[in-house]
């Protein structure tokens, strides 16, 4: 097995003010890349017609394209409208799901979720107290389960990718506010990441926080292009040594 490149992006914002440039990136990307993974944040303000940027940008790419969305592509109230916007210009979007790519034989499995707020060690919010602040625990809780399964699903596979919007772990969030930080992810979302220690885990929303973290032994990059300073950002992972490398 050849190694393999997974070009990656967070927090693309599209809108009809960037679709040259979107669709400049995409078309470049299919030469460089095996797989694309965007870890949320599609749209801008999360209306279908911002989706359908992104639509136009990868229809007819000659790799697959696998999403996850984010808290702007929900922002109107439109979320499945978004997703089955970008789902027509043919982006796999996983929502509490997982799938698996078959490329030249290696098998790719991404366990793909928002994921959701909730904090980290000395912010994290309790399932207690008011029935509105225990339902944004449950719906985190829901969020994990789902990663759980996934990871599942994912088991058999040469390669497995956690996709994400919101962070994992604290270690991406340095050069945020540390009062926002609660609100950026949720140390929940680690308990099957680190039971099930897939090959990389990728997220964004946290446009001001740092690149590269670590849960236990598993590598955790915040692709936002925003920290990357890229269209993408272009992974290389071994199926035969189970180990990830940014090189782009």
């Amino acid at each position: 097995m050849i190694p393999l490149r997974i070009a990656a992006a967070g927090d693309i914002h599209c809108s009809e003010a960037n679709r040259e440039r979107v669709s400049e990136a995409f078309d470049r990307i299919q030469h460089e890349a095996d797989l694309v993974v965007l870890a949320g944040d599609l749209t801008t303000v999360g209306e279908p017609e911002q989706a359908d940027v992104l639509a136009d940008a990868v229809r007819g790419l000659s790799i697959p394209v696998i999403a996850v969305l984010g808290n702007h592509d929900l922002h109107s109230g439109r979320g499945d409208e978004v997703a089955e916007a970008v789902r027509a210009g043919g982006v796999i979007v996983l929502d509490r799901a997982a799938h698996v790519c078959d490329l030249d034989g290696t098998l790719v499995g991404v366990a793909g979720a928002k994921g959701f707020v909730g904090g980290f060690p000395g912010t994290s919010l309790p399932d207690f107290g008011e029935p509105l602040l225990r339902q944004v625990y449950a719906e985190t809780g829901a969020e994990v389960d789902a990663l759980e399964r996934g990871l599942q699903e994912i088991a058999h596979c040469h390669v497995r990718v956690v996709l994400l919007h919101y962070a994992p772990t604290s270690d991406t969030l340095h050069g945020e506010p540390e009062g926002i930080w609660t609100y950026l992810g949720s140390q929940r979302l680690a308990a099957p990441i680190a039971e099930f220690r897939p090959d990389i885990v990728l997220h964004g929303h946290a446009h001001a926080g740092a690149f590269e973290g670590a849960i236990g032994d598993v590598p955790v990059y915040n692709v936002a292009v925003h920290v990357t300073g890229k269209d993408f950002w272009v992974f290389e992972l071994d199926p035969t040594r189970r180990d990830a490398t940014p090189v782009a």
